[in-house]
């Protein structure tokens, strides 16, 4: 808009201005040329009056005793001329100051006229030559009036008024000498002062009129003119004057110039030549005002012309901008639009399709845009360009991220299924020895696969597939979170509290156990060891909540907020952001909780370090018991998947599964991690619960009941008083006799399918009791 904006009020502001001082100048000389009609005319034939009323004024007062009908005669046309140039009171008001200062003066001036005429009449306060000399006054004014009238904004009218102007003014000085000769005559003689004065008069006329009038006079005036000073009144009329001039060097007395003889030849070329230069004047003035006229309607003619054509070509000119920037401007929507939508719905529907893993063409997914070949149709080329190379870049981006997701798939599928064989492995070793030691080491390969297995089911989480493991049956709460304990290598730091009678359902059963492991070995991971980590179970409004606490150094606010962040949408598999900031189990735990409605949320702890707390939905949350009386952590349910896809049973839990509340959970770290000694498993979750028959025909896993598994060597009660409790009083044959009872409780649990083994045998003893924490590899994140 602003394109066709700034030029149309450009153009049309100069239109204005331009039309404003084209008519301005029109009616500025049409009111200069009224004003010099009004006045200037009049004014002329005001002062054309008075020159000849002070003529014969001079004449009286010479012969006083002569008619006065030419003078009574003449005063009635002067005053004639006066009331014409009186009327005009209101021009004169609105005229310039210059012009109206001047005509104000003469206004003046003729309203003291009746006193000098009744000096003439009656000298008694002047001398006839100051009564003379007031009519010469007022015509000096009003010549001085004309000459600022004829000051117009038009040069050519001003430069034709001037010689009109000083001839005006040469015929004064004419008149004045016929004055000052006429007051003389009678007496035949001048003084020196009056002869100094017709001297100064005659010097001056011939100066004006050589080299002012003549020169600067141009067509009918100038030949009218130069007749007037070939004619043989003019010449008398210089040759008089010139014998005037002579007389003073002929007389003997300065006060007293005789003049010549020539009173008649004087009388009648004056009276002819008043004749010619009064019609001259006229004629000049009267034509003068004519071109002023025609000056100023054809200024105004002129000025409505132009702006009549400045207008149209104004309205072509913005009507053409207009049309263009609307043309221009619809393009540019166009252009926009298809941006926008390009940028807002093609590109995240072609990626969305591509995620959903639909094949995307990319030559139907854009659509080429046709702007012509000018500059923006070059830009909409490109943009064409742009889009296709978008549409294909986001496809092969999309072939690239799932082939290596399927590369990851594969490979974790492989590793799954080699971990699976290396724990069916080592249990089967875990079965054949009692030896401690061995046992110890057997125990910690175990824990070590267990995590192993974790982390192989997070790069199928990463690849969008489920792991493995799957579960029929809804599993308790309590068998959720000693899973997820069990995944962890600094199991015994964990503390798990919780009194809640749930069970969570079966699909979400093993990513459930899989997010809660990962925050509890970030836990571990990122708090000093031996401060404990915290585990709290327990139903809240919305769900199930879990919180996980640890006592570590926390994070900033910054980071809270970030990593809430990322938990809070589903997470995209981007590899190069992976690359640059591994954070693949925040990946993960967002992963899982998307998929499930689980919100997971991060903030600081009051002990210093962070808390997770985990909040699981309704939805996935089972209260009552399962009717059929199984525990589900104990029935042989629990599945693998291996890498072809085939379901396969996993392996037979032991007596220590039982306490770790899955089918396949790190073996060395079960009996540990539920002795009663151990903080990851307290009193309140460990109470003893009533043995529940399995469905197929198996004899159920025994429930543990605190130290009723154990060897008599090996429990409180019957340990000898001077037992201080020390390391040292355990020995090498008291762990032999714990691994053999554990031995023989599991092989009871497997044969026995009709009754429940004795309490003695019930349940092994801890297969780690006294080995050492097994350490974990640092997670790759918090």
């Amino acid at each position: 808009m602003l394109l066709a904006l700034v030029p149309s009020v450009t153009l049309a502001a100069m239109w204005g201005v331009t039309t404003i001082q084209m008519f301005s100048e029109g009616l500025r000389l049409r009111d200069q040329t009224e004003l010099s009609r009004s006045t200037g005319a009049m004014g002329t034939d005001t002062t054309l009056a008075l020159q000849r009323e002070r003529s014969l004024s001079a004449a009286w007062l010479a012969s006083p005793h002569g008619s006065r009908a030419a003078l009574d005669k003449q005063r009635e046309e002067t005053d004639a001329a006066v009331a014409k140039l009186v009327g005009q009171a209101d021009a004169i008001e609105k005229a310039p100051s210059r012009i109206s200062d001047r005509l104000y003066s003469v206004l003046g001036s003729v309203g003291s006229l009746e006193y000098y005429r009744d000096q003439v009449d009656h000298p008694t306060d002047i001398t006839a030559q100051q009564a003379l000399d007031q009519y010469s006054s007022i015509i000096d004014d009003q010549i001085h009036a004309f000459q600022e009238l004829s000051q117009v904004d038009d040069g050519d009218l001003t430069s034709q008024a001037g010689p009109l102007v000083a001839l005006e003014h040469a015929a004064e000085l004419v008149s004045r000498e016929d004055a000052q000769l006429t007051l003389a005559w009678p007496s035949g003689h001048l003084d020196d002062k009056a002869w100094v004065q017709f001297t100064e008069l005659v010097n001056t006329r011939r100066w004006l009129v050589k080299d002012q009038v003549v020169p600067q006079l141009t067509g009918s005036a100038k030949a009218q003119t130069e007749r007037i000073l070939a004619s043989p009144e003019w010449q008398t009329l210089q040759a008089v004057e010139d014998q005037v001039l002579a007389a003073r060097n002929s007389g003997a007395a300065s006060d007293r110039i005789a003049l010549p003889d020539t009173q008649k030849r004087w009388n009648a070329a004056m009276d002819k030549l008043s004749q010619h230069y009064a019609s001259l004047i006229q004629r000049q003035t009267t034509g003068l005002l004519e071109r002023s006229a025609d000056k100023a309607d054809a200024l105004l003619i002129k000025a409505g012309i132009l702006s009549a054509g400045g207008l149209l070509a104004l309205l072509v000119c913005v009507g053409m901008s207009w049309r263009i920037t609307r043309s221009l401007s619809r393009r540019l929507r166009g252009l926009r639009r298809a941006a926008v939508s390009l940028a807002q719905e093609r590109l995240p529907d072609v990626v969305a399709r591509l995620d959903r893993g639909e094949t995307v063409d990319p030559e139907s997914a854009t659509t080429p845009l046709d702007y012509g070949h000018d500059e923006l149709g070059q830009v909409a080329q490109a943009f064409n360009t742009a889009q296709r190379t978008a549409v294909h870049t986001a496809v092969e981006l999309a072939d690239t991220r799932r082939g290596f997701q399927k590369v990851i798939l594969g490979i974790a599928r492989q590793s799954q299924n080699l971990v699976n064989l290396q724990l069916s492995r080592l249990d089967t070793l875990e079965r054949e020895h009692t030896d401690p030691d061995i046992l110890k080491g057997l125990y910690e390969l175990d824990s070590t696969a267990s995590q192993l297995r974790r982390y192989e089911e997070n790069l199928v989480i990463v690849s969008g597939e489920r792991p493995g493991r799957s579960w029929s049956e809804p599993v308790a709460l309590i068998d959720i979170l000693r899973s997820a304990v069990g995944e962890v290598a600094e199991y015994q730091r964990v503390e798990v509290h919780t009194e809640e009678e749930v069970f969570v359902a079966p699909p979400a059963v093993a990513d459930v156990i899989h997010l809660l492991a990962e925050l509890i070995d970030n836990a571990t991971a990122y708090s000093p060891a031996p401060s404990p980590v915290t585990v709290r179970a327990g139903m809240v409004a919305k769900g199930l909540a879990v919180e996980v606490e640890d006592r570590g150094l926390g994070m900033s606010e910054e980071d809270y907020t970030s990593f809430n962040e990322q938990l809070a949408v589903p997470p995209q598999f981007d590899v190069v952001a992976l690359a640059d900031d591994l954070r693949l189990g925040m990946f993960v735990i967002a992963q899982l909780a998307h998929r499930h409605g689980i919100a997971v949320t991060l903030r600081a702890s009051p002990y210093g370090g962070t808390t997770a707390i985990v909040l699981i939905p309704h939805d996935i949350v089972v209260r009552e018991i399962p009717t059929d009386g199984q525990s589900p952590m104990d029935a042989k349910t629990a599945e693998t998947t291996d890498n072809g896809g085939n379901t396969m049973p996993a392996e037979e839990p032991e007596g220590a599964a039982d306490a770790a509340g899955t089918a396949r959970e790190p073996r060395p770290l079960t009996s540990a991690r539920t002795a009663t000694t151990t903080p990851a498993v307290p009193a309140a979750v460990s109470a003893p619960r009533e043995v529940i028959p399995r469905r197929d025909g198996l004899a159920p896993l025994p429930r543990r009941v605190p130290q009723t598994s154990l060897v008599e060597e090996l429990r409180e009660e019957s340990a000898p008083a001077e037992d201080d409790g020390s390391p040292d009083d355990f020995t090498a044959e008291a762990a032999a006799s714990s691994l053999a009872g554990f031995q023989r409780g599991t092989l009871r649990a497997r044969d026995d399918d009709a009754e429940p083994p004795h309490d003695e045998d019930a349940a092994a003893p801890p297969r780690q009791a006294a080995a050492d924490p097994v350490p974990s590899t640092p997670p790759a994140d918090r």
